[in-house]
């Protein structure tokens, strides 16, 4: 990529030089045929050049206050494990019918996974929380809290996801999320050869991960805006087994994720409720959870 506006200037006098130089008959027909190579690569270039020198904000304020949306949410997903330091838990579906509405179970609880270290405190939809083990990058925990459930990815073409109700990523060789706390890209997916600038030095390169990463549901934690270090690249995806934790995502078999995109749907708000048991007996009432089944 081309860095500065002097490469920029640079890049368009040689692109005018050389379709000059390419149109000159009395030179010979390798010549020509070199020159225009030439022209042709330089062309290709200098969309580079200016996509590297505009950095769009990477972070678009919501449209609605985190009250609002939890208000007005009538999907939810909620994950309790037994206490702070488990890595299995269950997973029920509720929903309901408007913000006045009990929230009603759907379908049975299934067995799930989360972190590696267990859960600690994440940032939300929640108002934060005083006490407790905060999240950070790199510590192996799930986030506690309440969260968006934003959007899907996965390995099939989207010619082939006519049935999500989500927006859906397909996750091709080039798809990374960045987890490099100094990268202005920090906790976002993206395609590295349409981003402009690459900054980072570290990333989760989607579809090396494998089959766990076949279907997914991106977790809005720590997304409006990003703070730099305080974790990245939460998802709920499938798992390697019932006895694995994750390095920071939720994470289940393939057939009860499959369930999960099937029925969430970005016009009912859907967000997860994910918490250890005592916190969610001391929170069930301040946050209108329903009783555990």
């Amino acid at each position: 990529m081309i860095p500065n506006s002097q490469s920029n200037i640079y890049l368009f006098t040689t692109l005018h030089r050389v379709r000059k130089i390419t149109g000159q008959t009395h030179r010979s027909a390798p010549t020509r045929l070199f020159l225009y190579t030439l022209f042709i690569f330089c062309l290709s270039l200098f969309p580079y050049s200016i996509n590297a020198q505009t950095k769009k904000p990477f972070y678009e304020p919501p449209k609605i206050s985190n009250e609002q949306y939890k208000k007005l949410s009538r999907q939810m997903v909620l994950v309790v494990t037994k206490d702070w330091d488990s890595i299995n838990g269950t997973l029920q579906r509720y929903e309901r019918a408007n913000s006045k509405a009990k929230w009603k179970a759907v379908g049975e609880p299934f067995e799930i996974v989360v972190g590696r270290s267990g859960l600690a405190w994440g940032i939300g939809l929640h108002e934060e929380q005083k006490e407790g083990v905060v999240k950070k990058e790199g510590d192996g925990k799930s986030p506690a809290g309440i969260f968006k459930l934003s959007s899907a990815f996965g390995f099939a073409d989207k010619k082939e996801t006519g049935w999500l109700k989500l927006p859906y990523t397909f996750v091709t060789e080039s798809t990374e999320c960045v987890d490099d706390t100094k990268s202005n890209h920090y906790n976002r997916i993206v395609d590295k050869f349409k981003v402009g600038d690459f900054d980072w030095d570290s990333s989760e390169k989607m579809l090396k991960v494998g089959e766990q990463y076949r279907w997914g549901i991106v977790v809005a934690h720590n997304t409006e805006p990003p703070k730099k270090g305080d974790g990245s690249c939460i998802f709920l995806h499938i798992w390697a087994d019932n006895k694995t934790g994750t390095s920071g995502c939720t994470a289940m078999e393939n057939a009860n994720i499959e369930t999960l995109l099937k029925w969430l749907d970005e016009k009912k708000k859907s967000m997860l409720v994910q918490l250890p048991q005592s916190e969610y007996e001391r929170l069930q009432k301040t946050w209108k959870l329903p009783n555990l089944r």
